[in-house]
């Protein structure tokens, strides 16, 4: 069975970064990921330059990426950054709404309500122009500010977002909180407000608990998972949100069990160690530090 990895090391994994790396360093980062099999990659996003300044050339990259076929994609958070984006020549966007209202006022500016409303436009402007909209329920397993994020309060922002009719929704953990079951129960929530709608899910391994999650997520009917390489990245808005779920801890797993990625391991860990080098951090994930088996 086929599980797709959306590699979001040049977006996610970059934006809370010391080290801001060049434009050039950007591209190599997206060819060296293209070069590991994914096909999805999320590039960068259109956001205040001043509030994210690793990614303030969100334009130049954008406009400077090779046409070889795969799905390149931006976070956008509202219509200016649309507009932008669409400009550069960006045809999949990623939306945000967070599910506690202290953290979207925070992030956005805007409360959980608001945010649904600025989608809302954002999803009507991309079916005129023929552009895929995902919506991401930031924060789906825990707040920051407000802690534990209930089950009614989920129900009521998945089900606000389930009406846009989105491409895509995604679930993010976003400060690392989940465990296995919590994947289970919310996207068996989701899926009975969504039934028709792809499913995917973000996730930070602050815990230690990303691969399981992951896992937990395929098995709950999840085809696609966003990953970042070498685990890089994190939320600079969320106290204590470290890195993503490492993209080779993921393969590396999901091959044992039996499912199809169409990533090659040794690759990925080999870019794994280049983009860590480039932001002098070190690799958070397993594999890189091991490597697969059997050898």
């Amino acid at each position: 069975m086929r599980v797709e990895i959306v590699e979001v090391s040049p977006r996610d994994g970059l934006q809370n970064e010391r080290r801001v790396l060049p434009t050039e360093a950007k591209l190599e980062l997206i060819e060296r990921a293209a070069r590991t099999g994914v096909r999805r990659i999320e590039v960068t996003s259109f956001v205040r330059p001043d509030r994210i300044p690793q990614l303030a050339d969100a334009a130049e990259v954008a406009t400077a990426l090779a046409d070889n076929g795969i799905g390149y994609s931006a976070l956008v958070l509202n219509m200016r950054g649309y507009e932008r984006a669409l400009a550069a020549g960006i045809r999949e966007m990623t939306t945000l709404v967070l599910a506690s209202d202290t953290f979207s006022q925070r992030n956005q500016g805007m409360t959980t309500n608001e945010a649904v409303e600025v989608v809302r436009a954002i999803r009507r402007r991309g079916t005129a122009d023929g552009v895929r909209v995902a919506v991401t329920i930031g924060a789906a397993f825990g707040c920051p500010f407000e802690g534990e994020v209930s089950e009614d309060r989920f129900t009521s922002v998945a089900a606000a977002v389930a009406e846009l009719d989105a491409d895509e929704i995604s679930l993010a953990d976003t400060i690392g909180v989940a465990v296995p079951s919590d994947m289970e129960t919310r996207f068996g929530m989701l899926r009975e407000l969504s039934p028709t709608v792809p499913m995917r899910v973000h996730l930070h391994d602050t815990r230690n608990t990303g691969v399981a999650n992951a896992v937990a997520a395929v098995r709950s009917g999840v085809r696609a998972l966003d990953a970042s390489l070498g685990g890089i990245g994190g939320c600079p808005f969320a106290p204590g949100a470290s890195g993503n779920v490492a993209t080779e801890d993921v393969v590396y797993t999901l091959h044992r069990m039996g499912f199809d990625t169409g990533l090659d391991l040794d690759r990925t860990i080999e870019h794994a160690k280049w983009v860590t080098g480039q932001l002098e951090v070190p690799v958070s994930g397993r594999l890189a530090k091991v490597g697969g088996f059997p050898r």
